[in-house]
């Protein structure tokens, strides 16, 4: 009997058979419908997933004419966590000349907008020094991370310490005036930024903290719009689904916890959003048949309800993308195309 190699979640090599492969791939799409309540995948992207997990070349790619935009978070960090010692500048260089990236995002190692606060002006020193190298468009990234506001390191009761004590009144206090000081950080430097030459904004990881986390950035982008019609805001979500850490938070009357991506991206519409980042959590403990669909079932359906550019999360445990310090090539490259081909995203 036939075998072909794929991978768990947890980038682990193994070997299933062709029924195994579409038993997965049709638990996979259903598991997305029924939790996102949203369609399952027709059979014939079923077929399409089945052909792209099978092919038996260690690296695919989309058929000429389907390719989609990359955008990038933490893009100055990763290189060194390779070793590889460079700076931000010619670490953007290196990526566009070398690795033909569409575009490029700046980012300062704690990638947090409340420790950018007070090095900004360097910040934008160093963006006006990438820009002065390079010809992509260069956003500017870090994360709302609403956990820097609580104590000891903030001015905030730590809503997570506070709920099992069955202080539930005091977390939620807690939550909404982390808001208020995590907008004021991320409009601050994201306005800093924008007026240095930034060509968008990429608020990354978002929700990450829960649906006060993700309150926090729709306020802040809204603000931002408002300043500067024409400015770029990527958002990137955290996970699937917006955890209700606060559970009474709305935002144009829609309650924020328990959204789903085909949701999520509604409400990023509404708060101005240029460009909205899907991220479909990977399950470790399953296969890449199954995760793949998964991630493609909540994406597609994201991609139909969105009115701006979608672009999937497909890195590591998000998208499909097993989990795991350095993802596979024969699975990130099978999760790219399936998102470009049969998801039929705009950008990755």
């Amino acid at each position: 009997m036939t075998k072909f190699a794929t991978r768990m979640g947890d980038g682990h090599l193994v070997e299933l058979t062709a029924d195994e492969i579409r038993r997965d791939l049709e638990k996979g799409t259903l598991d997305a419908a029924e939790r996102g309540d949203i369609p399952p995948l027709a059979e014939e992207e079923l077929t399409q997933l089945f052909e792209i997990c099978t092919m038996p070349n260690k690296f695919v790619s989309v058929e000429r004419g389907n390719e989609v935009i990359l955008t990038y978070d933490a893009g100055t960090i990763k290189i060194p966590r390779l070793g590889v010692q460079m700076g931000r500048s010619q670490i953007i260089q290196l990526w566009e000349k070398a690795c033909g990236a569409d575009t490029m995002e700046l980012a300062h190692m704690d990638y947090s907008y409340k420790p950018v606060k007070p090095i900004v002006h360097e910040e934008q020193a160093e963006l006006l020094n990438a820009l002065l190298n390079s010809i992509v468009p260069i956003f500017y990234g870090a994360m709302p991370n609403l956990g820097l506001y609580t104590k000891p390191d903030g001015p905030v009761d730590n809503a997570a310490e506070l709920l099992p004590k069955g202080k539930i009144a005091e977390a939620r206090a807690a939550q909404e005036e982390a808001i208020e000081y995590a907008v004021k950080d991320m409009v601050y430097v994201a306005s800093k930024m924008y007026e240095a030459g930034a060509d968008g904004i990429n608020f990354d990881t978002v929700g990450a903290s829960g649906d006060a986390d993700f309150l926090a950035t729709l306020k802040a982008t809204e603000i931002l719009k408002s300043k500067y019609p024409d400015i770029c805001i990527e958002l990137g979500m955290a996970g699937e689904f917006v955890l209700g850490m606060h559970g009474e938070l709305y935002y144009e009357g829609v309650k924020l916890a328990g959204l789903y991506p085909h949701e999520q991206v509604k409400m990023a519409e509404k708060a101005g959003v240029t460009i909205f980042g899907s991220a479909i959590n990977t399950n470790s403990s399953k296969t890449f048949p199954w995760n793949i669909a998964r991630s493609v079932t909540f994406s597609k359906a994201c991609r139909e309800k969105a009115h701006v550019p979608v672009h999937a999360n497909v890195g590591m445990g998000v998208g499909g993308t097993p989990l795991c310090d350095f993802a596979p090539v024969d699975a990130v490259s099978r999760i790219s195309k399936a998102m470009a081909e049969v998801g039929k995203l705009d950008g990755l």
